[in-house]
């Protein structure tokens, strides 16, 4: 007996938003439950060509902890298309100056790349602080190891 495919319908799908607090957590950990969460492997109606995922919220982005000697030897690459335009930048330097992006960058490589993976990235709000703007109520505390 052979079913056939769930697909799921845009009335199907209710969005939550869950909020992160990222001091004390390790990178790779934290930003694959995000990655997951934004994706929405964790629901039963995930559709894999479809954006069944909920927001993510994450406080203390500047806490964030690396094993290793991630700090020094893990590069951020950029490169613009012209001659000298490649720009690198230390994990360390990174994290004084932008710990968001880190955060933000590491979730992104994780999802899928063209239109599906730019939506997705939309619902992931990333604050150095342990403050954030979003006045939304019934958060959902993410909680990952």
């Amino acid at each position: 007996m052979n079913r056939p495919t769930y697909t799921a319908k845009k009335e199907d799908i209710h969005r939550e938003w869950y909020l992160a607090d990222a001091k004390g957590k390790i990178l790779g950990r934290l930003a694959t439950r995000i990655a997951t969460i934004l994706r929405g492997k964790h629901k039963p109606i995930f559709t894999p060509h479809m954006d069944t995922g909920d927001g993510v919220i994450v406080i203390n982005a500047s806490g964030i902890i690396v094993t290793g000697r991630k700090l020094k030897q893990k590069i951020y690459r950029r490169y613009s298309g012209y001659p000298g335009g490649l720009r690198e930048v230390a994990l360390g330097d990174m994290m004084k100056k932008s710990p968001q992006t880190v955060i933000k960058l590491a979730v992104q490589r994780m999802l899928p790349g063209g239109p599906l993976g730019r939506d997705l990235i939309k619902k992931l709000r990333v604050y150095a602080g342990d403050k954030h703007p979003h006045g939304i109520k019934n958060l959902i505390v993410l909680e990952a190891k």
